[in-house]
């Protein structure tokens, strides 16, 4: 890293020295096989066609992970957790507990997704207007689903694929993206951060390149308006150069913080800052600031 892209503790005791790097004494190898056919199931596919129904009714300001795809892109039906429930105002989407990913249902316990199960039925109870608006659509087996608690193997299988798990839609950027091409998906980058993504102001950028080339997330360190230009590092990429000094930091509970005048925080800030400027301490420029709004699509 250079001078100014330095990691330092902010606002804690005592400052963070880069740590040493470790590795494996014991080989290890990784067999790379074609991998089988993936099909969808007929619980996938009547799932993925109600939420599609869904969102056709829905307006652009209520889509959970908007904007709505255009072109030749399309939704992707992420095993997100997908808690879909009609109210009076329409449809909404919550997110369960926990996703279970596709092939992750081949450890997923009976009794654990069968919590899910409850879960899910109790808050479309707390929506009456849900189970008739589903017939109405066509998935008639969502009562069912609620109902019937999972046991095995055939249980966990169909509650993966049904409506209440797998159908949270995303662009293919916010499912499975990798930076620099694309944006971050879920896939790839942990939720607390990648959520993130869907309520940040439009004008700080929360993904940037780092001095080593890889690409991290920060925050700000203070509300906005603070004039604090340092950056908060939340994400670095396992075997960067940021990535030990990271992982100290959490481990002696302080943060890990470049200075306002860091290439992160004047990426961060960019669009707050005048062309030019050389730290990204001070209030934001005059008539760059801007408030919540569709976040930009490139990166």
């Amino acid at each position: 890293m250079t001078r100014a892209d330095t990691v330092t503790a902010s606002r804690t005791p005592g400052t963070l020295k880069p740590g040493g790097t470790e590795s494996e004494s014991h080989p290890w190898r990784i067999r790379l096989v074609e991998h089988p056919a993936r099909f969808e199931s007929p619980f996938f596919k009547a799932a993925k066609r109600t939420a599609h129904k869904i969102l056709d009714e829905m307006d652009d300001e209520d889509l959970p992970y908007g904007p709505r795809p255009s072109g030749s892109e399309h939704w992707e039906m992420h095993h997100g957790g997908s808690l879909w429930v009609k109210t009076a105002d329409g449809w909404r989407m919550y997110r369960a507990r926990v996703g279970i990913e596709w092939s992750m249902q081949f450890c997923a316990a009976p009794s654990r997704v069968d919590r899910l199960r409850r879960d899910a039925a109790e808050l479309v109870a707390a929506f009456p207007l849900t189970l008739p608006a589903f017939a109405e659509l066509g998935y008639e087996e969502a009562g069912e689903l609620l109902r019937t608690p999972v046991e095995d193997a055939d249980g966990v299988e169909a509650w993966t694929d049904s409506l209440f798990n797998a159908c949270v839609p995303m662009s293919r950027g916010d499912h499975q993206g990798i930076l620099p091409k694309v944006p971050p998906g879920e896939h790839h980058y942990p939720w607390p951060v990648k959520g993130a993504d869907f309520v940040r102001y439009e004008d700080f950028q929360l993904w940037v390149t780092l001095p080593d080339g890889t690409h991290g997330a920060v925050t700000p360190v203070d509300r906005r308006g603070s004039g604090d230009g340092h950056v908060r590092l939340v994400l670095a990429p396992d075997g960067s150069e940021a990535a030990d000094t990271l992982a100290q930091a959490q481990d002696l509970g302080l943060m890990a913080v470049l200075p306002p005048n860091s290439s992160a925080a004047l990426q961060a800030f960019a669009a707050q800052i005048e062309p030019g400027q050389r730290t990204a301490a001070g209030p934001p420029a005059t008539g760059r600031a801007h408030g919540n709004g569709p976040r930009p699509r490139a990166r």
